[in-house]
């Protein structure tokens, strides 16, 4: 017989990748010029949708401090990353580190890698550079733009708050089931790594 457990864990697992979407992520994925279009797209591919969900869950299973300073270094060094993107400063290897990040922070989560706050904020910080940058090459150079950037980063904020909420609710009681979102997020970042997703 198999415990009710591993089946939670399954389920979890299965409607996480269930519910997933086709990755098209970054340019030439349709438009950059408006709030809504900005809003969409981190809800056009696995790799946003996935990773802003990660630091969530990883910031509420951390707890403390790290449930708003993780998010919120995202979304700051994001932004960041975004004016260099529409500045167009070459920033190197983009799509392989969006892609590490995807794996990296579902193992952070499938592990429940406990670190300092500043260390998380070290990581997260990392990859949402790149996850910015990508982002800020799409924009067009006209006041569109700023709508476009204002819509990205709503809808992140929402993705977070998506991700501490389930981190929050499941807790300790159901912590598997977070672990088990993580471990499928990483299944997604090797499965888009390698074209399989």
């Amino acid at each position: 017989m198999i415990p009710a457990s591993t089946k939670r864990t399954a389920l979890a697992a299965f409607l996480f990748l269930a519910a997933a979407m086709p990755a098209e992520a970054h340019v030439g994925a349709g438009s950059a010029s408006s709030f809504a279009a900005g809003f969409a797209h981190p809800l056009s591919g696995l790799d946003h949708m996935t990773v802003m969900i990660a630091v969530g869950v990883w910031a509420a299973m951390k707890g403390g401090k790290a449930v708003w300073a993780w998010p919120l270094a995202f979304l700051g060094v994001m932004l960041a990353g975004g004016a260099l993107g529409m500045l167009h400063v070459p920033v190197p290897f983009v799509e392989p580190a969006i892609l590490a990040s995807v794996v990296a922070l579902g193992l952070l989560v499938a592990l429940a890698i406990d670190l300092p706050v500043l260390a998380g904020i070290a990581i997260i910080g990392l990859f949402a550079l790149f996850h910015g940058h990508a982002h800020g090459t799409e924009v067009p150079e006209n006041a569109g733009g700023l709508d476009y950037v204002a819509g990205f980063a709503i809808s992140t904020v929402l993705l977070h708050g998506v991700g501490i909420a389930a981190g929050l609710r499941l807790g300790s009681r159901f912590r598997g089931l977070a672990r088990a979102a993580g471990a499928a997020c990483a299944a997604i970042g090797v499965g888009l790594s390698f074209g399989m997703v």
